[in-house]
């Protein structure tokens, strides 16, 4: 049987990786530009309504606050202490706010039914004892 996209939760590990590659390569560091609609205070600063704000995903890609090792490749970032799946909300390769990425779950479900793909026609010996 070939996995499909909703087998994913059923394979923790594998929706783990996926997530660090998305997170890890940052493909658009930047978000497309947002409109205020109404006046802001955020962190200390004043937004005026009508100002054009710019996200920086990678801000929290990086995140050490988020990701334990932020600059390491390590899935373990999307598992909790039993193995299972974990989403973070700092995880927005697509994009931030109310508007998302229109190709987003086309892309995630590519991504997923191309890995499992993939790595289905990987053969990976066994081996006996340590060299």
């Amino acid at each position: 049987m070939q996995p499909k996209y909703n087998h994913r939760d059923q394979m923790p590990y594998t929706n783990a990786v996926l997530h660090e590659i998305q997170r890890f390569a940052n493909i658009l560091p930047m978000d497309l530009p947002h409109l205020t609609t109404k006046d802001v205070h955020f962190m200390g600063y004043f937004i005026p309504k009508g100002t054009y704000i710019v996200p920086l995903l990678a801000s929290v890609l990086y995140d050490k606050t988020q990701f334990e090792k932020p600059y390491t490749f390590n899935p373990q970032h999307f598992l909790d202490s039993q193995g299972n799946f974990q989403k973070k909300d700092a995880f927005m390769p697509f994009s931030a706010g109310r508007r998302i990425c229109a190709g987003e779950t086309l892309a995630k479900n590519g991504a997923v039914s191309f890995f499992h793909k993939s790595s289905a026609k990987i053969y990976v010996p066994e081996t006996s004892g340590s060299s």
